[in-house]
C-alpha cells in the first residue's frame, strides 16, 4: 500500500485503534506488566509522533533520525553531514541532553507546528555562523541560549551578558536580541526557563535549527543516547527513533557487537523500516576485517541488504572531539540520504516502507498488549473475588454470633439485670452499642486477615494499597453502630406516640428493650414480654420487625461498606474487563480497512 493511497477509512481506523491503546493499563506487577507498558507507551509514540502524521501527509518531508549508544558519535555525524555544529558533541557521557532537528529553511513550516512529535516544546536558535564562530539573531533568542552561545564562542571580542535580563553584546554588535519563549509546536516572545536535561515548562524540548546545507525534503534529528543513565533520555531517544521515516544506526569499531545496536536492529527488522547504518570510528589499519565482519553479522540477521556506511578514525572523532569530520568522510552517507529526500521514487519507497511495515507490525503487538490487559484483568478479578469471599464469611459468622446472642453478655447482660433496681437504659445502650461494634469490627479484622493471606502468593498484591483502604476500619464500625442506636431511638418514640403515651415516656428506655429482644438470642421473651405490655402485642411486634430491618440494614452498610472500600483500590487501578476487547475489535476493523 502507498502512503498517497491512504483512504479515510484508514486513518479513521487508526485512530480508534490508538483511543484504545490509550486506555490499556497495566498497573500490577504481572510477569510481562513491565514490557507491556514499554510497548504501550512505543506503539503510542509511533502513531501519534510517525505513522498517523505521515498517512496524513505522505509529501512532508523525511525524517532521519540519527540514533545509537553513548560515544558513537552521532551529534560529530550530524554536525558534519550538516556542515557546521548544530549539536553539541564531547568527551561527557552523555553529551546529546536535548534533541536536535536540523532542516532546509524551505522545510521548516513542516516542523514548526504539531504534525510530528506534537508533545515536545519547540525551540528556535539563533543562525549561526560557521566561518567565523558567531552567532547571528535568527528568529527568536533567550537567556538560555544566550549563556550556551557565550561559553560555546566566547564573548565575540565585545563584552558577554550583561545584568539586564540577557542583554548580549559582542557578537551581536551590540544589538539587543528578541527574547524567546517556547510553546507546543511553535514560538512565542518573552522569557522562558529550563531544567535539566533538556526540559522546559511544558515538558520535553526540541531544538530546531535550519541549515541551506541540508538537503530540501530532508530533516536530520540528532537524538538521546539510547542506553544512557538518565531514564527519561532513553526513553526520549526511543520515542524519536519511532518517529523516523529512516533510521540511521551509528556504532562504532569497538562497540559494533553490543546489545544495545543489536536491539534496535532488531527492532527495525521486525517493523521493516528504511534502515541506514554507520560503522563509525574504523581504524585504518582494520577497516577492512571489521567491516566483513559487520556485514556476516548483519547478514545471519536477515539484515545483509541494510546499505553500511564506514567513517574512518579520524582526529576529529577521536574521544568525542567537537570538530567536523572532513566532507569526504561523510559524503556517501549524504549523498544517499539526499537521494531518498529528492528522488520521488527513492522517497516515496523509503516512506512507504517504513509505513506499511509499522503497519504490518501492529497485529502482533495490538495482540500482545490485549493478553496483557487479559492478564491483568483476570489478577484483579481473582483479588476482587477471594476479598468478597472473605467479606462474605465474615458476615455470615457475625449474623450468627449477634443472633446468638454474643452482643447481649458482659456488661449488657449486668445492666439489663440490675435496670429494675438502677433504671440505667442509657448505661445498656451504651453496653449494647459497644458490644455490637465489637463483634462487628472483629468480623471485619478477621475478613482483612483472611484475603490478606489468601492473596500472599499473588504477585500483583503489591501493587493494590489495601492497608490503606482498611486503616481506621474500627472507627467506621463504630460510626455506623452509633448512627443504628440513634435510629433504634427514633423508632421506640414513633412507637410510643402511635401508642398514645404522653410526652413523659422514655423513648431510651423502650430502645433498649428493643435492642435487648433483638439481641439476647434464645432468652429475648422477657424484653419482648416488656414490649408488648408497654405497646401492646401488635405494636410490640410492630416495632420489634422495624427494628430487625433496622438492624439488618446497618449490618449490611458496614460489610458493604468495608468490603467496597477494599474493592475500590483495586478498581482504582483501571485494570478493567472491556480493554482487551477494545483492542481486538479496533485491531479487526483496521485489518479489514488494510
Amino acid at each position: 500500500m502507498a502512503t498517497s493511497d491512504v483512504r479515510p477509512d484508514l486513518l479513521s481506523a487508526l485512530s480508534a485503534l490508538r483511543e484504545s491503546v490509550a486506555a490499556a493499563r497495566f498497573p500490577l506487577p504481572l510477569p510481562g506488566a513491565a514490557g507491556a507498558r514499554r510497548s504501550r507507551a512505543e506503539l503510542l509514540a509511533q502513531l501519534d509522533d510517525y505513522l498517523v502524521p505521515r498517512l496524513h501527509r505522505p509529501d512532508a518531508p523525511l525524517l532521519a533520525v540519527v540514533g545509537g549508544s553513548t560515544g558513537a558519535g552521532k551529534s560529530t555525524l550530524v554536525n558534519s553531514l550538516v556542515g557546521r555544529c548544530v549539536s553539541e558533541s564531547g568527551v561527557l557521557r552523555p553529551t546529546t541532553r536535548m534533541p536536535v532537528l536540523v532542516c532546509h529553511p524551505d522545510d521548516q513550516s513542516w516542523f514548526s507546528g504539531q504534525r510530528v512529535l506534537p508533545h515536545l516544546t519547540r525551540v528556535w536558535m539563533p543562525r549561526q555562523d560557521a566561518a567565523h564562530g558567531r552567532v547571528e539573531a535568527y528568529e527568536s533568542y533567550g537567556a538560555y541560549e544566550a549563556q550556551e552561545a557565550e561559553e560555546a564562542y566566547g564573548d565575540g571580542g565585545g563584552g558577554g551578558r550583561g545584568g539586564d535580563g540577557g542583554r548580549v553584546s559582542g557578537a551581536y554588535g551590540g544589538r539587543d536580541p528578541y527574547p524567546y519563549g517556547v510553546r507546543r509546536g511553535g514560538l512565542t516572545r518573552g522569557p522562558a526557563t529550563f531544567g535539566e536535561g533538556g526540559r522546559g515548562p511544558d515538558g520535553t524540548l526540541l531544538r530546531i535549527e535550519v541549515d541551506e546545507n541540508v538537503p530540501s525534503g530532508l530533516a536530520l534529528l540528532d537524538a538521546p543516547d539510547i542506553d544512557s543513565l538518565a531514564g527519561h533520555a532513553r526513553e526520549l531517544a526511543a520515542e524519536l527513533v519511532c518517529a523516523a521515516d529512516v533510521w540511521v544506526l551509528v556504532t562504532t569499531a569497538s562497540r559494533y557487537a553490543d546489545a544495545v545496536p543489536w536491539h534496535l536492529l532488531r527492532t527495525a527488522k521486525e517493523y521493516d523500516v528504511s534502515l541506514v547504518t554507520v560503522l563509525d570510528r574504523v581504524p585504518h589499519q582494520v577497516a577492512g576485517e571489521i567491516s566483513l565482519q559487520y556485514a556476516t553479522l548483519l547478514s545471519g540477521a536477515g539484515l545483509g541488504d541494510v546499505p553500511r556506511f564506514t567513517v574512518p578514525e579520524l582526529p576529529e572523532s577521536a574521544g568525542g572531539g567537537s570538530g567536523l569530520l572532513p566532507a569526504t568522510a561523510v559524503r556517501e552517507l549524504r549523498d544517499w540520504l539526499a537521494h531518498r529526500a529528492q528522488d520521488p521514487r527513492a522517497r516515496a519507497e523509503a516512506a512507504a516502507r517504513t509505513a506499511n511495515g509499522v503497519l504490518a507490525s501492529l497485529r502482533s503487538r495490538v495482540t500482545s498488549l490485549a493478553g496483557a490487559c487479559a492478564a491483568q484483568h483476570a489478577a484483579a478479578t481473582r483479588m476482587a473475588h477471594r476479598v468478597e469471599r472473605a467479606y462474605e464469611e465474615a458476615a455470615e459468622k457475625a449474623h450468627a454470633e449477634l443472633v446468638g446472642g454474643a452482643a447481649f453478655a458482659g456488661d449488657a447482660l449486668a445492666h439489663y439485670r440490675n435496670r429494675a433496681l438502677t433504671g440505667a437504659s442509657t448505661e445498656l445502650l451504651d453496653a449494647l452499642t459497644g458490644s455490637v461494634a465489637a463483634v462487628l469490627g472483629c468480623a471485619v479484622a478477621a475478613a482483612d486477615e483472611r484475603f490478606t493471606a489468601e492473596l500472599r502468593r499473588e504477585p500483583a498484591v503489591a501493587a493494590v494499597p489495601f492497608a490503606d483502604a482498611g486503616a481506621g476500619a474500627q472507627g467506621r464500625v463504630g460510626v455506623l453502630v452509633r448512627r443504628w442506636r440513634r435510629c433504634l431511638e427514633e423508632l421506640a418514640d414513633e412507637a410510643l406516640r402511635a401508642a398514645g403515651h404522653g410526652p413523659d415516656a422514655d423513648p431510651e428506655e423502650t430502645a433498649a428493650l428493643l435492642a435487648v429482644a433483638l439481641l439476647d438470642g434464645s432468652n429475648g421473651h422477657g424484653a419482648a414480654d416488656e414490649l408488648a405490655g408497654l405497646l401492646g402485642a401488635k405494636g410490640g411486634l410492630r416495632l420489634r420487625k422495624r427494628g430487625g430491618r433496622l438492624l439488618g440494614t446497618y449490618f449490611e452498610r458496614v460489610f458493604d461498606s468495608e468490603r467496597d472500600r477494599r474493592l475500590a483500590a483495586i478498581d482504582a487501578l483501571e485494570a478493567r474487563s472491556g480493554q482487551q476487547a477494545q483492542l481486538i475489535a479496533a485491531m479487526s476493523v483496521l485489518q479489514r480497512e488494510k
